[in-house]
């Protein structure tokens, strides 16, 4: 019989958590009008709260715990057109030659991405959100910052563990599973990499090359899966295989940006690039599609073709992608202010619908080629104890001070960080 320290342990797997150790929890907006797929509908929709008499505003308003007409809460940073008086007091004063900042009007919406796939609008007033996650505001840079998406564990769901985009996301998963983002920067204009400390020195004498902060997203992308955990994500022994990995992440990362970062918008070649074939009427009620046929169909009338059914079996959580997408833009409203949207179908719907079919074509499409996890050796948690990677600095797991521009505080005080 062999005692307990004959018995070889079995190596912990790496998570993303041990990579890339800064993380943020998904937003939480407390009220959905605050956001939707055209900004025209959200300027609206702040007109009729701020136009209300008092009573009326607070229910269209959506109260919660956290947030109501009249609470003073700080400006959201690098958003200096949103008033910090409360939202009541904002709208007594709307027309009387206030600043702008408090005059009543809208802020101007923000893209942002809604899940996994879906790029909607924001109105960026913190006094409108519950959790607006500021710290994430901060390091937003359009230049150079990636979020990386850890999607929510559902056992035995299809879908990628690990997305990213260049806009800031909510984080909410299509199934309601809770993941993280991890900003790629811990700081604006690309300043201080959200790794763990040498990390990257000790990868980089390990392979005999460089290896960026995009390099480890880039191998995370292409390797991650899922765990009750985390996202687990082995490193491998092997330079070809890491150099293999790498090079199928980056080319996931260009396909996820979408164009940002000075890169083209991603597009499928010449003959299988799908194009509107029948237009779409005016209020299309279903969403379907034709195999035989490669057509995603919208109501009675309108066709696109072709469309890969990659695209269309692409899901993330277990959802379908394309359906929660239209779903979106067509399920009945769930309150009055829901309700204030586009009466007929946009065509630059038609044009997010082409480009996202895209996305998830070029996607699925690279995602194939993923390096299996019991292919290759790897390194252990023990190999980075031992080069002093690991454990994590507590440190690193908070959030940077980033003091270079003043934030408004509630009542038009300077916060302090």
């Amino acid at each position: 019989m062999r005692c307990v320290s004959d018995v070889a342990e079995t190596p912990q797997p790496l998570l993303l958590d041990d990579l890339m150790p800064w993380s943020v929890a998904p937003l939480r907006l407390g009220r959905s009008w605050v956001m939707g797929p055209d900004p025209a509908s959200l300027r609206a929709r702040w007109d009729r709260v701020i136009q209300a008499d008092e009573a009326d505003r607070d229910a269209l308003f959506s109260p919660t715990r956290l947030r109501t007409p009249r609470t003073s809460v700080a400006a959201l940073p690098g958003q200096r057109t949103a008033g910090t008086l409360p939202l009541a007091l904002s709208c007594v004063r709307a027309g009387e030659g206030t600043p702008a900042a408090d005059s009543g009007r809208c802020p101007d919406p923000v893209r942002v991405l809604h899940g996994p796939f879906d790029e909607q609008w924001l109105i960026p007033d913190h006094r409108l959100i519950d959790t607006a996650r500021p710290e994430l505001w901060r390091v937003t840079d359009p230049a150079h910052q990636i979020f990386a998406i850890e999607q929510g564990y559902v056992p035995g769901a299809a879908g990628p563990a690990l997305l990213a985009s260049a806009l800031l996301p909510d984080g909410r998963s299509p199934a309601g599973r809770p993941g993280r983002i991890r900003p790629l920067y811990r700081r604006p204009d690309g300043q201080e990499p959200n790794l763990t400390p040498g990390l990257s020195g000790f990868l980089g004498k390990h392979y005999g090359r460089e290896v960026t902060p995009e390099d480890v997203l880039a191998w995370a992308l292409a390797s991650a899966r899922p765990s009750p955990r985390g996202s687990l994500v082995p490193l491998p022994r092997d330079l070809q295989v890491w150099s293999v990995g790498v090079e199928l992440g980056h080319r996931l990362l260009t396909v996820l940006l979408r164009g940002a970062h000075g890169a083209d918008r991603p597009r499928l070649p010449g003959g299988r690039r799908p194009y509107v074939r029948a237009a779409v009427g005016p209020r299309p009620d279903s969403l379907t599609y034709d195999r035989e046929e490669s057509a995603l169909l919208l109501g009675a009338s309108g066709r696109i073709s072709p469309v890969p059914a990659a695209a269309w079996d692409f899901e993330v959580g277990g959802v379908r992608v394309l359906e929660r997408w239209f779903e979106e833009r067509t399920a009945e409203p769930s309150g009055p202010l829901e309700g204030v949207r586009p009466r007929e179908w946009p065509q630059e719907w038609n044009s997010e619908l082409l480009e996202l079919v895209t996305v998830l074509a070029l996607y699925a499409e690279a995602a194939g080629g993923g390096p299996a996890q019991d292919s290759y050796d790897q390194l252990t948690r023990n190999d980075l104890l031992t080069a002093g990677v690991l454990p994590v600095p507590a440190a690193v797991r908070r959030p940077a001070s980033v003091l270079d521009h003043h934030e408004e505080g509630p009542g038009g005080q300077f916060a302090l960080l």
